[in-house]
């Protein structure tokens, strides 16, 4: 009987192959690591997109193995999806083979516009207040800045595509994605779901920039092929089983952790720290800047996001936290555990350490003079409050967030859901219920994403009629955290009196650090 799931998720520093039941119980998965770029001038990261689908061979290959162990069988798989990374564009030749190396989301060049903008569009924009935000697309859409400067390889491209279109058709053979994939600079009408007519301004702004150039798009939890010999030969995966449109790995995760409405907010403590609330409705989460297609058909995601979020943890753990990683390992436990103790050793506010985590240029506020900040220093302080620090500062930042949405939608949140890698700490979870004066769940399984992306398998298969009954199916509460009332106004007055002033108190210094430097690079 086929009655198992596998869900792909490529992310930004791992590929895993998930087997999910239809009750939404992870039974095997495999995990191979990836670099998450190379890097030939400062700012740039690439990868190449051969990397990407080898990693996902192994991690099939890897999870045939488990699976043989646990006595199950490959040939119950009852379909396939593939969730991704955000923004990753990949550059295909007539005969469908990679021109250069994927430009990933963690990319930071800026490029310039070949075509022109017509006077009408540039008043009309201007007028609106959008001016800023049109020559930020113009600046860091990829294939303007491959146009500009390769052209000989964007003469070249037959197709440009996400890394999820990539995959898929590596899988199926056919240049098709799910429409709740393309979060990148695309023109791409996230209010009608769909390509934007050619008549749209960012077609103007590269001479002979066509539709043809992208993959035909699906609605999340709908057939979009299946998977042919060629890919069973490499991948192992049973040719013939039907490969599945579900979304990006966001709103995978928002899906997987039980998002369906705006009272409920699903934060990702992930690379890039979000936070999100699910609508029929399409609200922008700040004006002019998009709602995301949500893997719920036809719904929207809108969120705020802090670019390179977790990554400041990523990088405490591994400049000042190899000790806790030895002894993990020694102890064999998770290193989250000990991390959690340095948590729980410094008292809620870091005793006034403060951090702001901007650690990437912003559009708005903060702009493109943003910088990461800590204040507050004294004598007393260790890496423990450095590292709790870092965590309040996200959290701060994502309250903030919340704030934003709450505006926009005209709803109170009531809930937060968190996944993620972060999520795995006790700690940060409790502490982000007491900044936000909410409770706050983690669902059942890490594997939000790859669970999110089961869940629109089993709809389009016919095991659940929709996604708000596989939520109800396939999802459950791990674990809750309460807030505490006394730590609660702590962080209310530190938030309030001190983190919302600190960008505009020093963003005179950015500025200044900015001339001075050249970084961030204006665009």
């Amino acid at each position: 009987m086929s009655d198992t799931i596998l869900a792909i998720d490529n992310g930004t520093q791992s590929v895993r192959a998930l087997l999910f039941d239809r009750n939404g119980e992870l039974l095997a998965k495999s995990k191979v690591e990836i670099e998450p770029y190379f890097s030939v001038h400062p700012g740039w990261a690439e990868q190449e997109p051969e990397i990407y689908w080898q990693a996902l061979v192994d991690a099939c290959s890897a999870l045939w193995g488990e699976m043989a162990n646990l006595g199950l069988n490959k040939g119950d798989i009852a379909g396939v999806s593939v969730t991704t990374q955000r923004g990753t564009m990949v550059n295909l030749d007539k005969g469908g083979k990679p021109l250069r190396p994927a430009i990933t989301w963690l990319d930071q060049r800026n490029s310039k516009a070949l075509g022109h903008l017509p006077k009408l569009h540039e008043l009309a924009f201007k007028m609106a207040g959008a001016k800023d935000l049109v020559e930020r697309y113009q600046a860091r859409a990829q294939y303007l800045w491959i146009a500009s400067n390769q052209p000989d390889i964007w003469e070249k491209t037959d197709k440009y595509l996400n890394l999820s279109g990539f995959l898929n058709y590596r899988l199926c053979g056919d240049f098709v994605d799910s429409l709740a994939s393309q979060v990148a600079y695309l023109p791409f009408d996230y209010k009608g779901l769909k390509w934007s007519a050619e008549s749209d301004w960012r077609y103007r702004l590269l001479p002979g920039f066509k539709q043809e150039l992208f993959p035909k798009l699906y609605r999340p939890a709908t057939v979009m092929g299946q998977v042919t010999i060629d890919a069973q030969n490499m991948t192992g995966i049973p040719a013939g089983v039907p490969l599945i449109a579900s979304a990006s790995d966001k709103a995978c995760e928002i899906l997987g952790s039980g998002g369906q409405s705006d009272d409920v907010a699903c934060m990702s403590y992930g690379t890039t720290a979000t936070i999100n609330t699910t609508s029929k409705k399409y609200i922008e989460p700040i004006r002019f800047m998009p709602a995301y297609p949500s893997a719920i058909p036809d719904h929207y995601c809108s969120e705020i996001m802090i670019f390179r979020g977790f990554w400041m943890v990523s990088w405490f753990k591994n400049e000042f936290g190899l000790r806790e990683q030895a002894m993990a390992e020694a102890q064999n436990v998770s290193p989250e555990s000990l991390f959690d103790e340095l948590v729980n050793a410094v008292p809620p506010g870091s005793m006034g350490l403060m951090l702001q985590p901007y650690w990437t240029p912003g559009v708005r506020d903060p702009g493109p003079e943003a910088k990461g900040g800590i204040i507050g220093f004294g004598d007393v302080h260790t890496r423990a409050h450095v590292y709790r620090a870092i965590l309040e500062g996200l959290a701060y930042g994502l309250r903030e967030g919340m704030e934003r949405l709450e505006k926009r939608n005209k709803q109170k949140i009531k809930l937060l859901r968190v996944s993620g890698g972060g999520s795995q700490s006790d700690a940060a979870l409790q502490l982000t219920a007491d900044i936000f004066g909410l409770p706050v769940e983690r669902p059942h399984t890490y594997e939000t994403s790859g669970l999110g992306a089961a869940m629109d398998v089993a709809v389009a298969l016919g095991w659940y009629s929709d996604c708000h009954t596989a939520i109800a199916g396939m999802t459950r509460v791990g674990k809750r955290f309460e807030p505490n009332h006394e730590t609660h106004i702590t962080y209310n007055r530190l938030y309030n009196e001190v983190y919302l002033n600190m960008y505009k108190q020093l963003r005179p210094l950015y500025r200044s650090i900015q001339d001075i430097t050249g970084y961030p690079e204006k665009s």
